[in-house]
């Protein structure tokens, strides 16, 4: 494992001297339980936590924290799986098992919030790997780092496929007292058989749907990222009625759609995965993603507008993926927001 090259950016002539830990700061640690078991954690002390997203990103943010790196969620499209190869480890299984734990991420994260130079800026979380994927039971990081944005009150944001994010619900709600607080759940389909084989290391959608009511019903709105619209596997009329019907029943306030996109390290994963599954669309996926990771403009516009179209059927409007919720002044009215143009993020 080439642990020099985990940086901020692997690219260029900087990657040695800006390498995020030394190799002398790596535990390797597994744990012979039945979630765990196949799985390797690499703990480090990592020497910066806070990142900026590179200028050219279509991310609708500019600060990111991920006390992870790899998943175990194993969502067989994952664009973070290319980050992996900067360890000399591979996309596919290494990325679902062999997982990089930031151990002191909440006291770096602290520190950086109370420095003179930092003028809190919106972090948004769960943009790179699910920081409540399953090794966050076991390491306890998001309490630690939720707790330091509620303190300075420093605005942020989560995307999740975990339900795990209910266990620091009274921590969600306090900081959303003092700042703007943002919570997104993933749920890209309801299909139980799509589901099993595609992200089989998630909660089932329903149980994704759940947080959404549970956080809702607690104050905090939640929105829906409909993400990945999968193409023909989970695109059919009927399919994204099911989905946005069910995502307006658990009381989300609102619903983006985002076509599946396959990025290099994620795209081979996700072909080989197709291969085995799905034959007989191989080749209908080699035409619709011949131009590169993203799908067409025309069929994004398609899934867009049928998306928006059903979720005004069942009154829920579309929303930027990672905005903040907005919290009113004392006394104010809360504006109606405005209903934004239709774009493709790069969130999962």
């Amino acid at each position: 494992m080439r642990w020099e090259n985990l940086t901020a950016d692997p690219a260029g002539d900087r990657a040695r001297n800006a390498a995020l830990f030394g190799a002398d700061a790596v535990n390797t640690r597994t744990f012979d339980t039945p979630e765990f078991r196949g799985v390797t954690f690499h703990e480090i002390r990592a020497r910066s936590i806070v990142n900026r997203v590179p200028g050219a990103s279509r991310m609708p943010f500019e600060w990111t924290v991920n006390p992870y790196r790899g998943c175990t969620h194993a969502c067989v499209y994952c664009f973070a799986r290319r980050t992996h190869s900067y360890l000399d480890l591979d996309t596919g299984l290494d990325f679902d098992s062999q997982i990089v734990v930031k151990v002191n991420a909440p006291d770096l994260l602290r520190r950086h919030l109370g420095s003179h130079r930092w003028h809190g800026e919106h972090i948004a979380m769960g943009t790179n790997v699910d920081c409540y994927q399953r090794a966050e039971g076991r390491y306890r990081l998001m309490p630690g780092i939720v707790a330091a944005l509620r303190d300075h009150a420093n605005p942020f944001s989560i995307l999740t496929k975990g339900t795990l994010i209910l266990r620091d619900l009274d921590l969600l709600k306090q900081a959303s007292e003092v700042t703007d607080v943002g919570i997104s759940v993933s749920v890209g389909f309801t299909d139980t058989e799509l589901w099993r084989t595609v992200e089989p290391g998630t909660p089932a959608p329903e149980r994704r749907l759940d947080v959404v009511r549970t956080l809702t019903d607690h104050g905090i709105g939640c929105g829906v990222l409909m993400a990945p619209v999968i193409p023909f596997l989970g695109d059919h009329p009927a399919q994204l009625r099911a989905t946005v019907r069910a995502i307006a029943a658990s009381g989300a306030t609102s619903v983006t759609p985002l076509v599946l996109h396959l990025r290099p390290g994620a795209r081979e994963w996700f072909m080989a995965w197709l291969e085995r599954h799905h034959p007989y669309l191989v080749r209908r996926y080699e035409r619709l993603y011949a131009e590169g990771a993203y799908a067409p403009k025309w069929y994004q516009r398609r899934i867009t507008r049928q998306v928006h179209e059903l979720a005004q059927e069942y009154g829920i409007g579309p929303a930027r993926g990672g905005a903040p919720r907005r919290i009113a002044a004392p006394g104010a009215a809360a504006a109606e927001p405005a209903a934004p143009e239709p774009t493709q993020l790069t969130l999962l």
